[in-house]
C-alpha cells in the first residue's frame, strides 16, 4: 500500500473523528457505528493541546487511521489508535506504532502504556510485538451525582495563582517525573472543565483533572476525571467528594473515572462508594514494570 504516516493537520480532524467512531462502533456491533460515543471528543482536544502528539496514516493521500499520544513527563501512553474497518488486519496499525515508539523515544519517557480490550487476542498480540505486556485490568466506573451543590472545599486551578509546581510535587511523589501540567493547562486553556485541588493546610493533598460537557472527553451531562491523584486514602476520599461537588454545582448527572485494579485500595474505595463498572480493559506497559499501578497508589486515570 502507498501508506504514509505524518502528524495530523487541523483539516484532518473531522475525518479522524469519523474513523474513530466508525471503528469502535463497528467493533462493538452498533447498528449505526458512527453513533458511538455521542457528544464526546477525544481527538480534537488532544490535537489542540499538542498537534505533534497526534499521528495519522494516509493511503494515497486519504486519512485511514490515527493515533493519539500523551506525554505525562516520565510516563506516556497512546490511544485511541483507530483504523478504518475496511483496512483492518492489513498492517496499518503497525505502521502507526513505529513512529509512535520513535516519538516516545524523542520525549525521553521512562515507561509507556496503553488500554485495550482484554478479551481481544488480536489486540494484545499486536502490542506485544512492540514490547507491551498485559498486566492488571483497568475499570471505567461511574456514579450518579445525586447530591446538592455544596460549598466548595477545593480550589479550581483556573481561578488560582499558578500552582503547577505544587501539582508536580504531588505527582512526582507518586511516580518520579510524573507531570500532568500539559493536561492541566489544556483543560484551562480550552475551557474543557476544571482541575480540582484539595488541601491539608498549605499542602496539596490531591488533584483531579476533570472534563465536563459536550465537546470534551466527558460528553453531555457528565464529569470525567481524566487523571486524579491523592497522597493517601483520606485525601482520596476528599478528592472524590470535591469531584462530586464540582459536578453537582454544574448540574451534571454523572461522574466517570478509571482505575487500575492493581491500585487495590483506591479501587476498593470506589466500590464501597457505589461506583459501578461500565467497561473494563487491560493495561499493557513497556517495559513490563508496575509503574504507578501499585497497591499504594491512589490514582485515577484512563489510557483510552
Amino acid at each position: 500500500m502507498n501508506l504514509t504516516v505524518r502528524h495530523l493537520a487541523e483539516a484532518d480532524l473531522p475525518a479522524a473523528d469519523h474513523i474513530y467512531r466508525l471503528a469502535f462502533g463497528t467493533y462493538l456491533g452498533l447498528p449505526d457505528p458512527t453513533a458511538f460515543s455521542p457528544g464526546r471528543d477525544l481527538i480534537g482536544p488532544r490535537w489542540r493541546a499538542d498537534p505533534e502528539a497526534v499521528l495519522g496514516a494516509f493511503l494515497d493521500g486519504d486519512l485511514v487511521g490515527s493515533n493519539c499520544l500523551a506525554n505525562w513527563g516520565s510516563f506516556g501512553f497512546f490511544g485511541p489508535l483507530t483504523v478504518r474497518p475496511d483496512l483492518w488486519d492489513q498492517g496499518v496499525a503497525s505502521r502507526l506504532l513505529g513512529p509512535t515508539m520513535d516519538l516516545f523515544d524523542r520525549w525521553g519517557v521512562r515507561q509507556t502504556g496503553l488500554y485495550t480490550f482484554s478479551q481481544s487476542i488480536k489486540h494484545v498480540r499486536l502490542y506485544q510485538k512492540f514490547g507491551y505486556w498485559p498486566q492488571h485490568l483497568t475499570l471505567i466506573l461511574s456514579t450518579e451525582v445525586n447530591r446538592p451543590a455544596q460549598p466548595t472545599e477545593y480550589t479550581g486551578f483556573s481561578t488560582a495563582p499558578d500552582l503547577a509546581a505544587a501539582c508536580f510535587e504531588l505527582t512526582d511523589s507518586i511516580y518520579e517525573g510524573l507531570n500532568l501540567e500539559g493536561e492541566i493547562r489544556a483543560v484551562r486553556d480550552q475551557s474543557l472543565g476544571e482541575t480540582v485541588l484539595v488541601w491539608q493546610g498549605s499542602r496539596l493533598e490531591g488533584l483531579a483533572v476533570c472534563h465536563y460537557g459536550s465537546g470534551t472527553e466527558a460528553g453531555p451531562e457528565a464529569a470525567y476525571v481524566k487523571f486524579g491523584a491523592a497522597r493517601d486514602a483520606p485525601g482520596f476520599e476528599r478528592l472524590l467528594d470535591a469531584c462530586l461537588d464540582l459536578a453537582a454545582a454544574r448540574g451534571l448527572r454523572q461522574l466517570t473515572c478509571g482505575v487500575n485494579a492493581a491500585r487495590h485500595a483506591a479501587y476498593r474505595i470506589l466500590l464501597e462508594r457505589r461506583f459501578r463498572t461500565d467497561i473494563q480493559g487491560v493495561a499493557m506497559q513497556r517495559p513490563n514494570l508496575p509503574g504507578f499501578n501499585r497497591p499504594d497508589a491512589f490514582v485515577l486515570d484512563d489510557w483510552r
